[in-house]
């Protein structure tokens, strides 16, 4: 199978190599001919998983592993399957770290389609965002910005409205005062 030619997906001008592909290979070459390739669960919970991938002489000597971690949040796919991306993930680690299918790459198309979908999404993060770091409007506050536009300084009481949250119809009611 020296000349087995690898079936690849451009992902931004880079050809990389399918996970099942490089299980394709490992099954049918016969330099891996009563091989094994197991998972072993090394962390598992509501949110997340990572998996070891381990490849097997026909001695049951250890040639290579491969690790993968999914979070379930990560993607669309990762709601009902980040179990077996996990998994799928550290097979296709494991495979490369034994040498096969990485003329370009040692990441699978699987794994870097996952990653760009990893960094395009919006970060959950704890940062306060203007939605949820608006203030309460108080009946005084609300009084002094009714004064305000009284003494002509209705731009002003305008870009303070933005910190607070306010309806459509108290806003109208303060700016029209």
């Amino acid at each position: 199978m020296a000349n087995y030619q690898f079936k690849t997906t451009n992902i931004k001008g880079k050809e990389y190599v399918e996970v099942n592909e490089r299980i394709k290979y490992f099954r049918l070459a016969d330099e891996y001919k009563g091989w094994s390739l197991s998972s072993e669960m090394i962390h598992f919970d509501e949110n997340q998983c990572v998996m070891r991938a381990t490849i097997c002489d026909e001695n049951g000597l250890v040639k290579a592993q491969g690790f993968a971690q999914e979070d379930k949040s990560s993607s669309y796919i990762n709601k009902t399957s980040y179990v077996e991306n996990c998994e799928t993930s550290a097979w296709g680690r494991a495979l490369a770290n034994l040498g096969i299918g990485i003329d370009t790459s040692i990441a699978s198309s699987n794994e870097v389609t996952m990653a760009i979908a990893k960094q395009t999404q919006t970060p959950k993060s704890n940062t306060p965002t203007k939605a949820n770091t608006l203030k309460e409007l108080t009946e005084e506050v609300k009084a002094r910005m009714i004064e305000a536009v009284k003494e002509g300084k209705k731009s002003a009481v305008e870009n303070a409205l933005g910190n607070y949250k306010v309806t459509a119809k108290v806003k109208k009611e303060i700016l029209e005062a």
